[in-house]
């Protein structure tokens, strides 16, 4: 049993891509379709926000101190203490129904960002794509519906992904130094009773923890594609956990507000961050080269 406990009330309609700046000891996280980024510290909450002028679907840090984000068609260099933003990748070129979503940056410090299809029907039409710091970008694999959950292995030599509709988890062989990544195969599959695979994150001890969106959870699976652990959230759709704290021994979770309206109303805090203290500690995210 984990302890979760909220930290901030926002009570948004879709938080997301939570991601831990060791430097600044804080946490930040996305509003997807309020545009923002949120700052949140663990134990005050929130402070800062930036708004932006499409959805605000993830994000990663730079060497300099400067994010990479992944806006709705666009991944663009934010710089968090001036303000100032610059365009890095404007190629994105799927059907307009569609946009990008889970993106983290990878062991190599390249950006990781796949994409969606916005519509109901959720067609295998999207793609996950790796962009460096000249904002070249290329196309790493592709045919999912809602491609999620990216994370690292603690050697970097291991990359996880899944495809929220699948509904199922991947995991590829990856090249740290060139940050390709190949062998794809099966790690598991899930389901809404089990809790169909949102964001992602790493251990220390080599598990991949998924948040189950739909089932209100958190699943801790192990590397041969055991489920280990499945942690009962205080609300019913959790999107991206992120281990955090100056040790990274605690682990943060994002959340939303769709869905049902019975469950929403039971658990007012959706659409929050929660912090826990951790049983393991988590993998360092890296940082993005020349950014």
């Amino acid at each position: 049993m984990l302890d979760f406990r909220c930290i901030a009330d926002l009570r948004a309609d879709l938080l997301e891509s939570p991601v831990w700046d060791e430097r600044r000891g804080i946490l930040f996280v996305c509003d997807i379709p309020g545009g923002e980024i949120i700052e949140v510290d663990l134990v005050e909450g929130p402070r800062r926000r930036w708004s932006f002028e499409q959805e605000v679907t993830a994000l990663g840090l730079g060497e300099s101190g400067a994010l990479v984000v992944a806006l709705a068609r666009k991944v663009i260099v934010f710089d968090p203490e001036s303000g100032g933003q610059s365009d890095l990748w404007t190629g994105y070129d799927e059907p307009p129904t569609s946009r990008l979503n889970d993106g983290k940056v990878g062991p190599d410090g390249a950006f990781f960002v796949g994409s969606m299809d916005g519509r109901a029907d959720h067609e295998d039409i999207g793609a996950l794509y790796r962009v460096d710091a000249k904002g070249n970008a290329h196309v790493v694999s592709e045919g999912f519906a809602i491609s999620n959950g990216l994370a690292w292995s603690p050697d970097g030599r291991a990359m996880y992904h899944s495809d929220s509709c699948g509904p199922w988890v991947d995991i590829y062989d990856f090249d740290p130094e060139t940050g390709t990544a190949s062998h794809r195969r099966r790690l598991v599959d899930l389901d809404d009773k089990t809790g169909r695979p949102d964001g992602g994150a790493c251990d220390m001890a080599g598990d991949y923890w998924s948040a189950g969106v739909s089932a209100g959870t958190l699943n801790r699976i192990g590397s041969d594609g055991t489920l280990r652990e499945s942690y009962l959230l205080p609300v019913p759709s959790p999107t991206m956990p992120c281990f955090c704290g100056p040790d990274l021994s605690q682990i943060a979770i994002t959340s939303h507000r769709f869905g049902d309206e019975a469950a929403i109303a039971a658990a007012p805090l959706s659409g929050g961050v929660f912090l826990a203290d951790a049983p393991v500690r988590g993998v360092p995210v890296a940082r993005m080269k020349g950014i």
